[in-house]
This record gives structure tokens, C-alpha cells and sequence, in this order.
């Protein structure tokens, strides 16, 4: 495929299917975040991912599942919802009870009966996993770090290309610190974009928040034949053309500088109390060589890395209180450090970073 082929197949994705295309290609899991009265739709939406709906075909070539979780979801509920049978898709509640999975693979009882048919899902949306229990939220920590899931009955490995999908209102609680250091990349969708999926399958129809989340319904024209078909969006070859491509992207040591410059100067930030680690750098590094090849280049450039900082950071940052603000060690007085913080939030602080950093030419 010529770059200007691929770089025609990535404009025609959506912003929801675009962050779900990167953390594919880098292997890794990725955090979407919307509006609460939007949220159900943009479950619906991610599971139709999966799905071409106008032609009935496969858009990524993987089988979704939809975990709904909520305070009451237990950790055999949680554990269940993720597992599919292969050609099916699912929607799980959360809820415990074997009639919320839409599918033949309801319950515990049909995993003992055929588990060889049963599989973790390609792609794993979690929805509202920050209201769920301290431990369903290490649960999912887990599922990323080892890709196994254990049942009462058996141990579920994940396929080798494996994603995470994790979908919450922007104004709902955060989750556990440790799991978010695990996410690749964050995404806020905004619901003027729309839902370009949800919106093409006329048999979508979702009334109210509390009804869709409680029902779905999937065109059976796009289940019966999804993956026979030849006529993809984004075929698996398109995919690992990106990734063979990623491998072999070249940064400059220029354009490295201004990258660590801006992970030293986010640390070092006064509004920041934690968040930048280790492993947050080795996600910036690696998203800013899947980025290049989706633009048509072979190499990263300065405004490709300012783009992978939006996306890495935003959700890491711990912000400091005012009492914590390193200035008050030096005499500060802390009504006007109060004043400082007061606003400040994580995106401000990236963008006050990627302005105070000098751009290489």
C-alpha cells in the first residue's frame, strides 16, 4: 500500500476510530472520555467500531465486547463480561445476572460446558470502570499487564493483539493511579463530532440514557457476515502495514531533545505532584512513531510529538494543592499560591509546557 493510499484510509476515520486505530497499532490500551449524557451512545458507537454498517463489513477485523460496569458489578460479573464466543458480538451489564449478556455465551455454566468456543474479546470496551469497585479496577489492571483473565473454572489468555478501550464521562470520578499509568493514550470526544457509526445504522435508536443502557440491538445484516467479506475499511494488512512502517520511522536527535525537554519540564512544573513517569516517556516515545507513518512521513517532526503529549499526559497528571506547591519552601505565601492553582488543569498545563519549550527548527 503507497503512503498516499494509507494516508487516504485514515482521513475517512473518525476522531473514536482513529484512537482505537493507534493503540492497535502500538499494542496498547487507550482512555476515551465524552460527555455524561453521551456516554451509552459512545459504547454503541466503539462496538460498531467493528463494523463497516453500510456494507456489512469489518472496519478493524476484531470482535468487541461491552462490559457496563456500576458499584454493584462483582468480579465474577466483570470476569464474564469479557468473554465472547468467536462471531459474536456482546454487550454485558454488569449487573451479575446471566440474562444481561445479549448472546449464546450467557453465564458461568456455558463457559464449564464449552470452553474451548469461549475467548477473551479482541477488544475489550470497559465502561464506566472508575465507578466499579477498588478491585475490579486492579482486575482490569491485570487483564492489561498479563493479558489472563481467571474464572472459578479456568485461566483466559488474551489474543496476541489485544485492546482496552476504557469510556467514562469527563466529569466522573478517576481511576485507580496505577491502571491509569497503564493507559497508552487519552481521548476527549466531543459530542458536536458525532457518532459516524451509531448514526449510519438506522436500527441504532437510543431514547434516553437509562434505556440504552440497559438494551442494545445489533442489525443482524452486520452479524450474520462480518468477517467474510471483502470489502473492509481498514483491512489487518492495512494495520501491520502501519506497524512495519512505525518500526522504521526516524527521529532525529534534534526532535528527541524536544521531546525529553518536555517530559523534564512537565515534572518539573509547579502545579504538577505527580503523574510523569517512566513508563508515561516510554508510551511518549512510542506514539510519536506510530503517529508519523498515519501522516504519510518517515520522520517525526516537533508538532507530532506536541500532538503526542496532548494525548499521553493529560490524564497522568496528579495536580498539587496548594499547601504541597514546592514555592512554599522558598516563602510563598499561600493565599497567592492558592490563587496560582485556582483553574489550573491538566491540559493547561501541557499546553503552558509545549509553549515554554523551544521548538528545533
Amino acid at each position: 500500500m503507497s503512503s498516499a493510499d494509507l494516508f487516504r484510509k485514515v482521513g475517512e476515520l473518525s476522531d473514536v476510530e482513529l484512537a482505537l486505530l493507534l493503540s492497535i497499532v502500538a499494542n496498547e490500551h487507550c482512555l476515551i472520555q465524552t460527555e455524561p449524557e453521551v456516554l451509552d451512545s459512545l459504547g454503541h458507537e466503539l462496538q460498531l467500531v467493528r463494523f463497516n454498517i453500510n456494507v456489512a463489513t469489518s472496519t478493524f477485523a476484531r470482535i468487541p465486547a461491552l462490559v457496563a460496569c456500576s458499584e454493584d458489578t462483582t468480579l465474577d460479573a466483570f470476569t464474564k463480561g469479557l468473554l465472547v464466543e468467536s462471531g459474536d458480538v456482546e454487550e454485558y451489564n454488569g449487573t451479575g445476572d446471566a440474562d444481561s449478556i445479549k448472546g449464546p455465551t450467557s453465564g458461568l455454566a456455558q463457559s464449564e460446558k464449552r470452553p474451548g468456543k469461549l475467548r477473551i474479546a479482541d477488544i475489550v470496551i470497559l465502561q464506566n470502570v472508575n465507578l466499579a469497585d477498588y478491585a475490579i479496577q486492579i482486575q482490569a489492571l491485570e487483564l492489561i499487564r498479563t493479558k489472563r483473565i481467571y474464572t472459578r473454572t479456568a485461566v483466559f489468555t488474551a489474543p496476541k493483539s489485544f485492546c482496552v478501550a476504557i469510556i467514562q464521562d469527563i466529569t466522573g470520578p478517576s481511576l485507580n493511579n496505577h491502571l491509569l499509568d497503564h493507559i497508552f493514550m487519552s481521548h476527549y470526544h466531543d459530542p458536536e463530532d458525532g457518532f459516524v457509526n451509531l448514526e449510519a445504522a438506522s436500527e441504532w435508536i437510543e431514547d434516553d440514557r437509562s434505556s440504552s443502557s440497559s438494551s442494545s440491538v445489533v442489525r443482524k445484516t452486520v452479524v450474520q457476515n462480518p468477517i467474510n467479506s471483502v470489502e473492509r475499511t481498514f483491512t489487518e494488512t492495512d494495520i501491520q502495514t502501519v506497524v512495519r512502517r512505525s518500526k522504521d520511522i526516524t527521529v532525529t536527535a534534534e526532535v528527541k531533545c524536544y521531546l525529553q525537554n518536555i517530559v523534564t519540564f512537565l515534572r518539573l512544573h509547579r502545579a504538577v505532584d505527580g503523574g510523569i513517569t517512566p513508563r508515561a516517556t516510554k508510551y511518549f516515545d512510542t506514539l510519536i512513531i506510530c503517529l508519523a507513518p498515519l501522516h504519510g512521513l518517515k520522520f517525526v517532526t516537533p508538532s507530532l510529538v506536541d500532538l503526542a503529549a496532548r494525548k499521553v499526559y493529560p490524564h497522568r497528571i496528579v495536580l498539587t494543592v496548594p499547601d504541597r506547591e514546592r514555592s512554599l519552601q522558598y516563602g510563598s505565601d499561600l493565599a497567592a499560591v492558592s490563587a496560582y492553582l485556582e483553574g489550573v488543569t491538566p491540559e493547561s498545563i501541557v499546553e503552558d509546557v509545549i509553549a515554554s519549550v523551544e521548538t528545533p527548527l
